[in-house]
């Protein structure tokens, strides 16, 4: 089954860890050290949280001397963000068309029972 940058992105953003790695993130660039320091776990793990934000596409990570440095990518999140825009308009095409169809329902119903009403009297 191929793996699409979709699927990546969301699989991403589907950890809180991951997702507050990428809050921090928002303020600029931020060594690995940084980025570890509101978590209580080890480095291999922040590791493995820091390669599928990079196989995501949401961050690039490089080396200035010592320190490996992690910065944003904005291109999967607007994606996602066009993605779910898309499919929530759809959906509320949809559930506008519902409600109107329930409306139709309902005046119907009322019709007829105000016609039974008058000739039942």
């Amino acid at each position: 089954m191929p793996v699409d940058q979709l699927s990546d992105t969301f699989q991403a953003l589907a950890d809180p860890t991951r997702r507050a790695m990428l809050s921090k993130l928002t303020q600029g660039e931020a060594s690995v050290q940084e980025l570890a320091k509101p978590f209580h776990m080890s480095l291999p793990a922040i590791s493995k949280h820091l390669k599928v934000l990079e196989k995501s596409g949401l961050i690039i990570r490089r080396s200035e001397a010592q320190k490996r440095l992690c910065k944003l990518q904005t291109r999967p999140i607007k994606d996602a963000v066009e993605w779910l825009e898309h499919h929530r308009k759809l959906w509320e095409e949809r559930l506008d068309r519902l409600d109107e169809y329930l409306k139709e329902i309902q005046l119907k119903e009322k019709e007829k029972e105000k016609k039974h009403d008058r000739h039942g009297k």
